[in-house]
């Protein structure tokens, strides 16, 4: 077979397959697996009902608009219920300044373009979303890492870490934020630092690319409406490209997600998709833009929160059964994920493929960091499984755990013996 490797650019060499798509392969060649890896939507939650008979409206309607090819910014009337939806998250905007997408992953695949050059430097939390990762390195942009606390990104490592870089002369363009529910840590910006972190950005002279997919999916137990006051919301200056998306609270399998930005730099972004995908999907819009027209997705979200918090309840409950005293972990307060950290020294990476003889999978933590750290944290799915699979998938998990542990407990003794 033809060597090709001298053919391929050097943002071609740069790929690497997402780590959330490996465990969806692994899923999808074994039988009887558990899967906490990919954040599907419950399938038991699609609005089935509903879609159908928005379906059937538009089909019999004979409009032949319907299944056009449509204008590259998206269906107007659908970015005008964008709009509407954003100024109920506090954001002022226009149907001018939003383009739909084809899922988020589109969404920040086109704002690198615009934005980056290779060697430009992208700020990310350690964890950060691996699309996002994935998006930004294969444009050849450099990803640097700031660190955590338990209401979000530390700025104090985030303005030591801008002003290291500069003086290394590096040209940092933005800083990549997921503040409601973070994947995967499914942490919280505190309200107080998303303020000061827009602060921070004018200062610095940075954007802030702020990507919210699970904003509407708060557990009232302990998060609501302001909690998750979006960046964008208090942003005058036009600092924050802003991207969401239908995915999580309708269906994925739309792909409908939008991104609003500063005219300029949506302009841009329009022409950069022009190259990629020329049109748009009229079909899908016109059915998501009806389940708004209706207000069908306000009466659709209560239901949702309720199911996902029971979900995370049902996760952490087996946790605390099942793997006690050799995990740790903080129960989230909305969207699809629990972060899971080994004690004893275990890596994930040791504890995965005794998971998967097991018949569980998850993703590997250390997928998450752009520094090559966090070797000792799983990301936990709970949205997709139901409640008794949750519990015997955090069962299995605990069996790998304690194998894992084993192993490396009889492996110490013979090295010991062995001196």
């Amino acid at each position: 077979m033809k060597d090709y490797e001298a053919f391929f650019s050097q943002s071609a060499l740069q790929m690497r397959e997402s780590a959330i798509r490996q465990m969806g392969t692994v899923l999808a060649q074994a039988r009887n697996m558990i899967s906490f890896a990919p954040g599907y939507p419950a399938e038991d939650q699609f609005p089935w009902q509903l879609l159908t008979d928005i379906t059937r409206d538009l089909l019999d309607s004979r409009d032949g608009n319907v299944l056009q090819y449509g204008p590259t910014h998206g269906f107007r009337p659908l970015r005008e219920a964008t709009v509407a939806l954003m100024q109920k998250r506090h954001i002022t905007s226009t149907a001018d300044n939003v383009l739909i997408t084809n899922g988020s992953q589109q969404g920040l695949d086109l704002v690198g373009r615009v934005l980056l050059d290779p060697g430009d430097v992208v700020l990310m939390e350690l964890p950060s979303y691996t699309g996002a990762i994935s998006a930004f390195r294969n444009l050849g942009a450099s990803m640097v890492g700031v660190r955590q606390q338990p209401d979000g990104i530390d700025l104090d490592h985030l303005d030591y870490t801008l002003t290291s870089l500069r003086r290394d002369g590096r040209r940092v363009k933005m800083l990549y934020l997921v503040p409601n529910f973070q994947n995967p840590t499914g942490l919280l910006l505190g309200l107080k630092k998303r303020v000061a972190v827009l602060e921070w950005a004018a200062k610095a002279g940075l954007l802030i690319v702020e990507d919210d997919p699970y904003r509407d999916l708060y557990f009232p137990d302990v998060a609501g409406e302001e909690d998750t006051r979006p960046i964008a919301a208090d942003d005058h200056d036009g600092l924050v490209i802003y991207l969401s998306s239908f995915s999580k609270t309708i269906a994925p399998g739309f792909r409908m997600a939008w991104v609003n930005a500063p005219r300029a730099i949506g302009a841009k972004v329009e022409l950069a998709k022009q190259a990629s995908d020329l049109c748009t999907g009229n079909f899908d819009q016109r059915v998501v833009y009806e389940v708004c027209r209706r207000g069908l997705l306000e009466t659709h979200l209560p239901k949702l929160r309720a199911h996902y918090q029971m979900k995370r309840d049902a996760m952490v409950d087996a946790i605390g059964v099942h793997l006690k005293g050799r995990v740790t972990w903080a129960p989230p307060s909305g969207g699809f994920f629990l972060w899971v950290a080994l004690t004893g020294g275990l890596t994930s990476a040791e504890v995965m493929p005794l998971a998967r003889e097991h018949g569980v999978i998850y993703v590997d933590g250390s997928a998450f960091f752009v520094d090559g750290s966090g070797k000792e944290y799983m990301r936990l799915s709970f949205s997709a499984p139901s409640p008794e699979l949750i519990d015997e998938g955090v069962r299995r998990l605990a069996a790998a755990v304690d194998q894992a542990q084993a192993a490396r407990g009889a492996a110490q003794s013979s090295a010991a013996a062995t001196r």
